[in-house]
């Protein structure tokens, strides 16, 4: 595989003219748009972001994780997937705490006590090294800051012989599903995020972000880099989106 740069920095910010890190500007973010992102995130992807957590979990089946960490759970859509694959435990860490006191809310409704959230930085991961099963992400590494340092540390705490998952968001190349994507990406879903969420830059950030992100063969050669194995691509609904999977 070919080989991509060490420490792969993401430099797309949500707020261009703030003299703050990417790390303090997208807590700031979430924390601004938190109240309106299960509503945002479902109604724009016309729910097909819960399909494909659903198929990202199936795909974890084979492993029978019995600790579960998830990187960026924002509002905990991905731990709850998971808990069909009946861990003995999930931990989920974010660096909004104000998506995680909506995550919170929605864990007490489900009575999923196994499930726990804790505020932390991705890239600074507060576990010993080899301590979870699996290592999952959906739509969050692409908001890290240095990329690689982020997944090195998914590396780090993952066991020998465990997995890591991440969803992420990549960008169609074939006519006509190409040209379709990048005018509602570009176009209607800055405008709609906007109007609903009241921030300005998020639903700017989005769209920007994603066309940053190295997805597709160019990330599998960074996790390869890093010494992740069997690594898998899965495009998913005309490659909007795509499930990485890799071993340690």
């Amino acid at each position: 595989m070919q080989s991509e740069p060490i420490g792969f920095i993401m430099s797309i910010v949500p707020y261009k003219d703030s003299p703050t890190t990417k790390k303090e500007q997208v807590a700031a973010m979430f924390d601004q748009i938190s109240p309106k992102y299960d509503l945002l995130n479902h109604a724009l992807s016309l729910g097909i972001d819960i399909l494909w957590r659903r198929k990202a979990i199936r795909l974890l089946e084979p492993y029978h994780p019995k600790s579960i960490l998830d990187i960026a759970t924002g509002t905990a859509d991905l731990a709850i997937e998971a808990s069909r694959l009946k861990p003995e435990e999930i931990v989920g860490i974010d660096i909004s705490a104000g998506m995680l006191d909506l995550g919170k809310v929605k864990l007490k409704k489900l009575n999923l006590n196994h499930i726990s959230l804790m505020q932390a930085d991705s890239e600074q991961l507060p576990f010993e090294n080899q301590r979870f099963d699996c290592v999952m992400a959906s739509f969050g590494v692409r908001n890290f800051e240095n990329l690689e340092l982020g997944l090195s540390e998914m590396h780090r705490v993952l066991k020998s012989g465990g997995v890591t998952m991440i969803l992420e968001f990549s960008q169609p190349e074939r006519w006509p599903f190409k040209q379709l994507y990048q005018f509602y990406f570009n176009s209607i879903l800055p405008n709609l995020g906007r109007w609903v969420s009241k921030d300005k830059s998020a639903y700017t950030y989005l769209p920007e972000s994603v066309r940053e992100f190295p997805y597709g063969q160019r990330f599998a050669n960074i996790l390869d880099n890093l010494g992740f194995k069997n690594i898998r691509c899965i495009p998913l609904t005309f490659g909007i989106s795509t499930i990485y999977l890799a071993e340690k």
